[in-house]
């Protein structure tokens, strides 16, 4: 069962999306909180896999939300979504960079909102392959100036090609593909990369191949 948290100001919106998840059988709304002071103490008591949160909220918006999470090894089993009425790339990249596995339109069709819980729960990166690479090339001079090689010194080289094609924002189905391996096969080799590179989820291992200087600004 997937274990999600709501943090939204207005209850009108946290209904909505409780009565759409609860009618899922294998997701749950555990938890509910109406601004990001009120979300930490609830994550603190209460066991949740995915929190979906507003960027704008009182008392510690989404953002601020999402680095206190990140920064809490005892939330380290949480994965934040941000939530919001505005689709711009700087949002995009202060969420990720925030901490956030990803990030959603509050008008997104049902059953994207459903997939998008799933898929976040699993380990995935709510980013496409156009928006990981505007996150790279945008974000240049915010992430570590000087790449650091060392960062991936304890990887295989199948382990930097699988990386090099997380980069690139591609899933488990089509890095196989590149690299004729099965799509299971692929998904082991990212499961190892994320726990050698101590990475939370798909976006963080986008993060760190950035600066070991794996990828950057225009490389393709």
């Amino acid at each position: 069962m997937i274990r999600v948290a709501l943090a939204d100001d207005h209850q009108l919106v946290r209904a909505g999306f409780r009565a759409l998840l609860d009618s899922e059988p294998d997701i749950e709304v555990v938890a509910e909180a109406s601004g990001g002071e009120d979300l930490l103490r609830t994550l603190r008591r209460t066991p949740v896999d995915v929190a979906l949160v507003d960027i704008r909220m009182p008392d510690g918006d989404g953002l601020w939300a999402a680095e206190q999470i990140a920064a809490d090894p005892s939330l380290s089993q949480v994965r934040v979504v941000i939530v919001t009425t505005f689709e711009l790339d700087e949002y995009v990249i202060r969420a990720v960079l925030a901490g956030a596995s990803g990030f959603l339109v509050k008008d997104t069709e049902p059953a994207d909102l459903i997939r998008a819980v799933r898929s976040v729960a699993d380990g995935d990166a709510l980013l496409s392959p156009g928006v990981t690479r505007r996150l790279l090339d945008t974000a240049a001079s915010r992430l570590r100036p000087a790449p650091d090689p060392q960062l991936l010194a304890t990887l295989t080289e199948r382990e930097v090609d699988v990386l090099r094609l997380v980069a690139e924002g591609l899933t488990n189905d089509e890095i196989g593909a590149r690299l004729y391996l099965s799509p299971l096969t692929a998904k082991t080799h990212v499961s190892r990369i994320m726990q050698k590179l101590h990475a939370r989820d798909r976006v963080r291992l986008v993060i760190l191949a950035y600066e070991s200087g794996l990828v950057g600004p225009g490389r393709r």
